[in-house]
This record gives C-alpha cells, structure tokens and sequence, in this order.
C-alpha cells in the first residue's frame, strides 16, 4: 500500500462533519492521524490517490461514507477489560438478581458498544457459570455496534493468539474456546448464548427489552455533552428499575440524569436506575 498524502484542511473538515453527523463522535484538529491511519486502507481499495478523491467518492457513493464512519470509530476492546466491573457482575450482581428475582428467573444484559465481542463474551462466560449453579433461570445477552465489520467478528468469535492472551484466564480459554488454525473460536455452546446486531446509539433506536444490566463503557467520552445525555436517558428507559449501568472508569462524571444513583460496588463504580424513581444522585463514596 502506497503512502497518502495527509488530508487537506477542507478534506479534514468535511470528515470531521461526516463522523460527526453519522456517528456524533467529536474529532478534534490533534486526531488528524487517525484520519490517516484508519482510511487510508480504504483510498487504496478504492482505488484512489488521496482525500480528496476520497471526499469527492463519498458524495457519489453511500456505501462508502458509511465505511469510513465504521473505519472511524474505535474498536478498542480485550477479554475482561478493566477487570473491576466484571468482578462486580460474578460477585454482587448476579447474586443480587438470583435473590430479588425468584419468580421471574430471567437475566437480559446489553454490551451497548460491543466492537468484537470480547466485552460480551467475557459476560457470558460469567453468566454460564451462573446458570449451572442456578438451574432454570433464562438469560438474554445481546450486543450491538456501529459497524457490520466488527459485528461480523463478534459473532464468529474467533480469535487471534495476541487476542486471547489480553485478559482471558487459562482456565477459561481452556473451557471455553477450540483451537481453529493459528487462531482460538468460542465454542458454540456459547457463541449461540448472546446476539449482535448493528445499532447506531445517536439514531431512533428499534423496539427493545427491558434490561438487567448494560455495559457502556468508553463511548461517551467521543460525545459532545448534549449527546451524552440523550443516550444516558435512553439507557435510563431501557433498564429495569433497580438495575445496573457500567460506564468507562473515566466516565463516571458523565452521567447528567437524576434518574440514576452512583454507587461503590466491590472495587469499581456503577450506576443504578433509582428503583422508586427518585429525584437524586448521591455523591460517589470516598
């Protein structure tokens, strides 16, 4: 692949408007290599020679746009990233929910910004542990992201060496993956556990359950403040009262909506939707 001169100004400005628009993903004039970076492979599948050309494809070509806003969001994602709010899910929350919800014996999580999967499929294998010392509980596991590409990984579940080895215990890599080549596949038994499907969270939302838990976590950072709230609002509508929403760890100031209580779980902090509907958020424990 052949360099690409960096984008002019008025190249630079129409993408950032185009990500902005589509995606509502604020990049400012210091990510300028990021542009480089993620679209250049597409100038040279396209067979074109810089931005500009680029620029003047999108306009003709909606498919495209919609490649480079994919190509535009971050896919950053590992096994149990972040481990704290996981161990949170194994030793409080699960427990919490088998208790409260006797009768109703059901569990529905959304990994809201699920990239390849490995977040959602990090939360299943906690939650199959769950279900074989808890018999006769039902579990709705879904994850949903902006781009097709990724989703398309997620629900292979395949994965490579360097993958699996960020994060994932041995003993659940023994458990619960098959070697497939040089690469490691979450068998089907778990793969056919959980659901992806694409989701733009700045769009009208399709009809959707009622969730237990949802995991959001290091995406509102790429919003502006505006944007913020709406979606926290809708997260808000979307999770049964008394139930959980993890954020990224620097997100945790985020959260506008008085709908939602701050509080210290294990060695992590979440927020629960008020169970009663109340009109306050308490300050995040020292």
């Amino acid at each position: 692949m052949l360099p690409v001169a960096p984008p002019s100004e008025i190249a630079l400005d129409y993408l950032r408007r185009l990500v902005h628009s589509n995606a509502a993903i604020v990049l400012d004039g210091t990510k300028t290599y990021l542009f480089q970076a993620r679209l250049t492979p597409i100038i040279a599948e396209e067979g074109l020679s810089d931005f500009d050309e680029l620029v003047h494809l999108i306009d003709e070509d909606k498919t495209v746009a919609q490649r480079v806003v994919e190509a535009m969001t971050t896919n950053e994602t590992s096994f149990f990233r972040d481990i704290q709010p996981f161990e949170a899910l194994r030793k409080v929350i699960l427990p919490g929910i088998a208790e409260e919800n006797r009768a109703r014996k059901s569990i529905s999580i959304w990994s809201a910004a699920s990239s390849t999967g490995q977040e959602l499929y990090s939360i299943a294998f906690l939650v199959k542990e769950f279900a074989a010392r808890n018999p006769g509980w039902s579990f709705r596991l879904m994850g949903t992201d902006i781009s097709t590409e990724v989703l398309e990984r997620a629900q292979a579940g395949r994965y490579s060496q360097l993958e699996v080895n960020r994060g994932l215990p041995m003993s659940m890599m023994v458990k619960h993956f098959t070697k497939v080549g040089v690469d490691w596949q979450v068998k089907a038994d778990v793969r056919q556990f959980v659901e992806f499907k694409r989701m733009n969270l700045i769009e009208p939302w399709p009809p959707m359950p009622m969730f237990d838990v949802v995991f959001l976590r290091n995406v509102l950072i790429y919003f502006d403040v505006a944007t913020r709230k709406r979606i926290i609002d809708r997260m808000a509508d979307h999770i049964r009262p008394g139930g959980y929403l993890f954020l990224g760890g620097v997100e945790t100031s985020m959260s506008q909506s008085d709908r939602l209580s701050i509080v210290q779980m294990e060695k992590t902090i979440c927020y629960r939707v008020n169970p009663q509907g109340a009109k306050h958020v308490r300050a995040i424990p020292a």
